[in-house]
């Protein structure tokens, strides 16, 4: 059980931060009007990006709806997978599996 919490904590969960971080850094490229999204390969990114982090940001955009345009869904994802890594898997589920494997 703690490889598969350790691949959870450090493939899974590390992809899915990138991927948000990703995503915030190409919609501010886009907002300035740095990236063409004319363009086929920047459209299919951002298509991917959205259909992966889109049913994620949902929960946090009822909590707290954007303020004066700024968007915090994001930060508090980000936010809610650190305490997923720190908290839950390696504070919790790894001690206890470890406990219970003794």
């Amino acid at each position: 059980m703690i490889p598969l919490l350790q691949f959870i904590d450090v493939v899974i969960i590390d992809l899915l931060k990138w991927v948000v971080i990703i995503s915030v850094i190409l919609s501010w490229l886009v907002a300035f009007g740095i990236v063409d999204t004319y363009n086929n390969f920047v459209q299919s990114v951002m298509q991917f990006l959205h259909t992966v982090t889109e049913p994620m940001y949902r929960p946090f955009r009822s909590l707290v709806p954007p303020i004066n345009g700024v968007d915090l869904a994001p930060l508090l994802l980000l936010i809610f997978f650190m305490f997923l890594q720190f908290v839950v898997i390696r504070g919790w589920l790894i001690p206890f599996f470890h406990q219970a494997s003794l």
